[in-house]
């Protein structure tokens, strides 16, 4: 609450006056030989590092008097070292203001791309309906770093004349050249889910796609699903991370889905696998920077033990959770792009 009365400048101020209080009284006290010559600039750079660059010119100023001052207590005004002193407090205090003018200019530089990026990422995944039919659906996208919110992840989720159709990838690599690939696979994916009868010519026509537009090093793995009023989906995985089967009241496991197969743009994609789905049983489908995220002690994130959360409350706070118990486990620091869709059959009588 105090900290939110105090204005932002006098919060800036606090830890560079008090660098330099504690120079001057050191020099005040033990004399100059003591203190280095130029550290009344420290105060100075220590404001040029967080602070405002009308902040950094009044520290980097209060340096200057302190070090003009200098002559005073230390009876050596208008010597050489006392003008030395002058000249460095006056010249690291400018060379502070610089930093801090550029660093701002950096960070508005950033501010206005973060925002660009967030505005890129809403076009390319979409916000998706709390339920497609007999499905109930949630999503989440989670950045590596917070300044870059775009990657190569991706989701979709279609109602089409063959039922409900999701897909899940993972592009690779990073930056514009995988957002434009991310693109162009969820562009594919939205036409060729309604022209495609067959899961595996879905497949086959992203992978067609990919093989065209796509260099000879890229490549997306993806994970296909069409949810069948039935009890069952079907899956084509084309060299994805298998979906995660959480069943109610029972272990999480993983759900066998084929052998492996190639990835999009690295050859034919693999024939469908059909398993049963029970009602209420939950899949999460995930790319691998859930699974590949490591703990301190550089063990691999336990998702088949995250059963009790991922089954637990509404489907976003499912998710919510288990985000929350992956940031903890890292320590907050994530070395890869996640993208998450966790799918539940709802039981007939709230199916329509």
């Amino acid at each position: 609450m105090v900290a939110r009365l105090t204005p932002a400048w006098l919060r800036q101020l606090l830890l560079p006056t008090t660098v330099l209080l504690l120079v001057v009284l050191l020099d005040f006290f033990l004399g100059p030989g003591v203190v280095i010559t130029g550290s009344f600039a420290m105060a100075a750079v220590v404001a040029s590092v967080y602070a405002s660059v009308r902040v950094t010119a009044g520290v980097g100023a209060a340096a200057v008097l302190c070090a003009a001052a200098s002559g005073w207590w230390n009876n050596n005004l208008g010597s050489v070292e006392w003008s030395v002193r002058l000249w460095l407090a006056l010249l690291l205090s400018a060379l502070a203001v610089l930093i801090a003018h550029i660093r701002i200019r950096r960070e508005r530089d950033l501010s206005r791309m973060t925002v660009i990026a967030e505005v890129a990422q809403q076009a390319l995944l979409r916000a998706l309906p709390h339920s497609v039919g007999s499905i109930g659906i949630a999503a989440r996208y989670v950045s590596a770093t917070e300044a870059a919110r775009v990657g190569g992840d991706l989701y979709e989720v279609s109602e089409t004349p063959f039922g409900v159709r999701v897909i899940l990838g993972d592009v690779r690599g990073k930056g514009l050249d995988a957002v434009q690939l991310a693109a162009t696979v969820l562009a594919s994916f939205r036409r060729a889910s309604f022209l495609h009868e067959s899961l595996g010519a879905v497949a086959a026509d992203l992978d067609a796609v990919v093989t065209s537009v796509a260099g000879p090093e890229d490549f997306a793995t993806a994970l296909l699903a069409e949810f069948h009023d039935d009890e069952t989906v079907t899956f084509v995985n084309c060299g994805h991370p298998p979906p995660l089967l959480v069943p109610a009241g029972e272990p999480a496991s993983d759900l066998d889905t084929g052998p492996p197969q190639l990835p999009l743009g690295l050859g034919p994609p693999g024939s469908a696998v059909t398993v049963t789905w029970p009602a209420r049983a939950r899949l999460l489908l995930f790319t691998d920077g859930l699974v590949e995220t490591r703990d301190l002690n550089g063990v691999f994130f336990p998702l088949s033990d995250q059963g009790a959360i991922l089954s637990a409350g509404s489907l976003d706070e499912a998710l919510d959770n288990l985000l929350l118990r992956l940031s903890g486990y890292a320590a907050q620091r994530l070395d890869d792009d996640i993208a998450l869709v966790l799918a539940e059959r709802k039981a007939e009588s709230n199916a329509a």
